[in-house]
């Protein structure tokens, strides 16, 4: 059996990890397979003294940015089908 992160063999007397998508992988290959494998949605950010978590600057203006190209498709793809109906 191999590790479906890095495709090496599974020792069988070394921990590994059985992922709830029915994978096997090694215990240092599992953020590797979380992160590529399932996509979880995540904020970078800093926190500071009194345990605030504060999501970075340049990350919320990417966010922004995409809402904003996403709207503007949605509404050029209702100007497209409105003059047909």
């Amino acid at each position: 059996m191999n590790c479906a992160a890095c495709g090496s063999p599974l020792p069988f007397s070394r921990a590994i990890f059985h992922c709830s998508c029915g994978v096997f992988v090694h215990a240092y290959c599992w953020e590797k397979h979380v992160s590529q494998a399932h996509q979880p949605a995540f904020e970078t950010g800093t926190v500071d003294l009194n345990d605030e978590f504060r999501v970075s600057r340049v990350e919320t203006e990417q966010a922004s940015k995409i809402e904003q190209a996403s709207e503007a498709e949605q509404v050029s793809g209702q100007q497209i089908t409105s003059p047909d109906e």
